[in-house]
């Protein structure tokens, strides 16, 4: 697995239209680390609206274990944090009104 500063320096615009932020490479790896690629827009979304370290602090616990569903323990440790309440992180968008 390529480290974050790895993929921005090897990033071409031309070539990697999908990612172009930072926070969109971090959200990327997290879905990567998670083995949980079907929620990569789920992993984007927190890495742009979450802070960095309380992500990397839940990431860091479900690394460490052995789960079958890293990505299920990723989001039970972010709640038991109490980081959705705290910064108001929801996971459905806004509706239109």
């Amino acid at each position: 697995m390529k480290s974050i500063s790895d993929v921005l320096n090897t990033f071409d615009p031309l070539e990697d239209k999908y990612i172009s932020r930072e926070y969109q490479s971090y959200g990327v790896y997290l879905a990567d680390k998670l083995e949980d690629t079907k929620r990569k827009g789920l992993y984007i979304k927190m890495s742009r609206d979450l802070p960095r370290v309380v992500l990397t602090q839940a990431l860091r616990f479900v690394v460490d274990s052995k789960a079958r569903s890293k990505g299920a323990l990723f989001m039970w440790k972010l709640k038991e944090m109490g980081v959705f309440e705290k910064y108001g992180f929801t996971m459905r968008s806004k509706k239109k009104s």
